[in-house]
């Protein structure tokens, strides 16, 4: 192969550890990990970035892009351009909050057309699995879409309805005939409407209202249908602790049950969020301190095995200082990385844990073989990042479209110095190049 970059550092992430090393692309494609002070072959371009550590580019399989039809919350330009700059290479974009949602192979080809020019970084695509589209999902399976999201409660928006537990297990049953991954908003529309309701500014309220039960007897409800039906399906953004005995028994058992959580739910606790911030506002919530202690243990034991964004952005107005009313969701996606690792730093773990939980865990959860490691045959995409350098979030400095976010003005470790997708440098100290990512599709 004929290498045209060597990248090389004193600290390169391998699945073998973490040493120093020379990374030789040919062809948008890593060639080989050599030696530090191995030779450069000839008519290669060396870039040293000394001793900056290199990550495989991170893998963000919970997205919410909203092009087209509310192209004005987010869009691919703008979130892949945030997720560059953050040091992620690869995405996956959520089915719903775009127009169409992305449950028909039709709707899936209007998404794909109004990505293919804006994409900074490489896209995929979930499928959604509503009450009336069975027929859809096999369909949608064969055109590449990477598994299907369902919500077991409310989404919030009209176009995208729950299943109830017949519908999830008719669809549970079509997906898994043929192989297929579901993925879970797991929160329980019973243990919901049973809560505390109170409109108002008051952060204590809104927590009352999304109870870990709900979440707790959902995952419960969902691994019983698992079990049953054989089925492959993986829990989205796991805020209740609760939750994870339950899971881990599943697992030992065979079920075939994976979860992720999220930086929101790791770096912040219901006890430092203000009244009416709904910056902070989430589906389900950021729970307590003690709480998120017990979701770090699930990271250290493997039964959390990923952490995604879940970026979930909206226009400002939305964010109304009443919690009831305000749009839930938090915006992430460039700052995921640093807020995990200064977390992650604190509590004793090191960047191989990060890359683990943020870029082969979900490399892996969808199948993408070429991402999610440095070693020969993956594609060259690479995080660069100062560990040790920090910075202060200010959001007129993000790169999503609208800059509302939840870690506004704390001071995080961790700065991204660039990043690289197929050898080519995308971001390089907080400038970005012309898009170049492709569109990505299941086992291709």
């Amino acid at each position: 192969m004929d290498v045209n970059l060597v990248l090389r550092s004193t600290r390169v992430i391998t699945p073998e550890g973490t040493h120093p090393a020379s990374i030789a692309v040919s062809g948008g494609t890593i060639a080989a990990v050599l030696p530090y002070d191995a030779e450069v072959p000839a008519g290669a371009r060396l870039e040293d970035v000394g001793d900056d550590v290199v990550l495989p580019g991170l893998v963000d399989t919970h997205v919410h892009v909203n092009d087209p039809g509310r192209t004005e919350w987010e869009g691919f330009w703008t979130a892949t351009r945030a997720a560059a700059a953050g040091g992620i290479t690869t995405l996956l974009d959520m089915p719903l909050n775009s127009l169409p949602p992305t449950t028909t192979v039709e709707n899936l080809r209007i998404k794909q057309e109004v990505a293919r020019s804006k994409a900074h970084i490489d896209v995929g695509f979930w499928g959604g699995a509503l009450p009336d589209n069975v027929k859809d999902l096999r369909p949608l399976h064969d055109a590449g879409v990477f598994g299907f999201k369902c919500f077991l409660s409310p989404s919030g928006v009209e176009e995208f309805p729950l299943l109830d537990q017949e519908q999830l297990a008719t669809s549970l049953a079509e997906i898994s005939g043929f192989g297929g991954l579901m993925i879970v908003h797991a929160e329980d529309p019973h243990h919901l409407d049973a809560a505390p309701q109170r409109s108002g500014g008051a952060y204590a309220d809104f927590l009352a209202s999304r109870p870990r039960d709900a979440e707790n007897t959902a995952i419960e409800n969902l691994i019983n249908q698992a079990r049953r039906l054989d089925a492959r399906v993986h829990v989205l953004h796991l805020s209740s602790s609760d939750a994870l005995p339950l899971i881990a028994a599943a697992r030992a058992e065979g079920v075939k049950v994976t979860v992720e959580s999220c930086p929101h739910f790791l770096t912040l606790t219901a006890e430092e969020i203000p009244d009416g911030a709904t910056e902070f506002k989430c589906c389900p919530p950021i729970r307590e301190a003690v709480n998120q202690d017990a979701l770090w243990q699930g990271l250290a034991d493997g039964t959390i095995d990923c952490i995604v964004s879940d970026h979930s952005p909206s226009t400002a107005d939305l964010k109304t200082p009443d919690f009831a009313s305000a749009w839930g969701g938090i915006s992430s996606l460039q700052l995921g990385l640093p807020a995990i690792w200064t977390e992650a730093r604190r509590r004793g773990f090191d960047l191989t844990d990060v890359v683990r939980w943020m870029s082969e865990a979900p490399a892996r959860l969808a199948g993408l073989d070429r991402k999610g490691a440095i070693e020969a045959g993956r594609d060259a995409d690479f995080a660069v990042l100062d560990p040790d350098a920090s910075f202060t979030v200010d959001p007129a400095e993000l790169q999503h479209r609208n800059r509302v976010t939840a870690y506004a003005g704390k001071t995080l470790d961790g700065v991204v110095t660039s990043t690289w997708l197929r050898g080519e440098k995308i971001a390089d100290h907080g400038t970005l190049a012309e898009p170049s990512g492709r569109l990505l599709e299941r086992n291709n």
